[in-house]
């Protein structure tokens, strides 16, 4: 879908705990950052934290990935977190035709290992082993099933995202933030998590660059479509990187897409490690309870 939409977003994360916490010191990672590849733009008119209780203090800081960071303190005791991130954002779209790139897929990947790419650099530490992603003989068997000899890197990606979803069950409840892409794989459900990481895994398994991508979906969708799983939270999916005339291109395994409009990206990196939206460490706390809300508004 070519064209171009604004997002009001509001991402409010709240933590309860039992205990009075004397210390906490956190990494948020939910503010936009402006995105520019062939296949989308996104610009970000206005991005705001809001901590309660207040932070001691704040730094701000752009990760290794280009990820705006967030870090804070609270030396005060408190039973109570709430950390909101306000953003506005427009997305934008090109009309794209995929379907003139007919390179086959392992030309790219030969040209990768040959060094070719004038971007090799950037894209390379994508195409290895991660945190929580490795590769393996069963993801390659997987990913081959799509990208047979001579087929396009466009027509392989789609129809193994579009595989991910039918193959696997979406249920919140079979898995945890810890799950493995082999776990998952195994158990042949997850969330959307784990639909990105058993993309990635299968993509660098043969040696197809991918990268994870949080960010977000509209919440209300269009006149006329459904809406699209995972709209009420922070979600997840997968860069693919397609040769230099498409460049980065993104696909969802939990809706059997290629990303639109409707979806927003926030942060990249190599796997949920690299982009987790909220992390830290406390003293004290007891027990603790986390709910978070998400709401994706478009603006006229």
């Amino acid at each position: 879908m070519s064209g171009t939409a604004k997002y009001k977003i509001n991402h409010r994360t709240t933590y309860r705990y039992s205990e009075p916490v004397a210390l906490c010191q956190n990494q948020v990672r939910m503010l936009p950052r402006d995105v520019d590849c062939p296949w989308v733009t996104v610009r970000a008119s206005h991005a705001a934290i809001s901590i309660h209780p207040s932070p001691d203090s704040v730094v701000n800081f752009t990760d290794y990935f280009g990820n705006e960071v967030y870090a804070f303190s609270i030396e005060s005791s408190h039973e109570t977190l709430i950390v909101e991130a306000d953003s506005k954002v427009e997305v934008s779209q090109p009309h794209r035709d995929a379907g003139h790139v007919r390179e086959p897929w392992c030309e790219g990947v030969n040209r990768l290992n040959q060094r070719t790419f004038p971007d090799w650099l950037d894209i390379v530490e994508f195409s290895g082993d991660s945190n929580r992603v490795k590769a393996s003989q069963q993801f390659a068997e997987y990913a081959l099933h799509s990208f047979t000899p001579r087929r396009s890197i466009w027509d392989a990606a789609l129809e193994l995202t579009q595989r991910i979803t039918d193959d696997f069950r979406y249920d919140s409840q079979a898995t945890s933030v810890n799950t493995t892409p082999e776990q998952a794989f195994k158990m042949g459900a997850g969330v959307c998590q784990d639909f990105a990481h058993i993309l990635i895994a299968s993509l660098r398994s043969i040696g197809v660059p991918a990268r994870y991508v949080s960010g977000y979906l509209r919440t209300e969708p269009p006149p006329g479509k459904e809406k699209l799983i995972g709209a009420d939270q922070s979600h997840a999916w997968v860069g693919i990187y397609c040769g230099p005339e498409l460049g980065w291109v993104d696909f969802d395994p939990t809706n059997r897409c290629a990303t639109g409009l409707d979806h927003i990206p926030i942060c990249f990196g190599r796997d949920y490690s690299d982009v987790v939206p909220m992390q830290g460490v406390v003293t004290g706390g007891g027990r603790h309870s986390l709910s978070v809300n998400v709401n994706v508004e478009e603006l006229n």
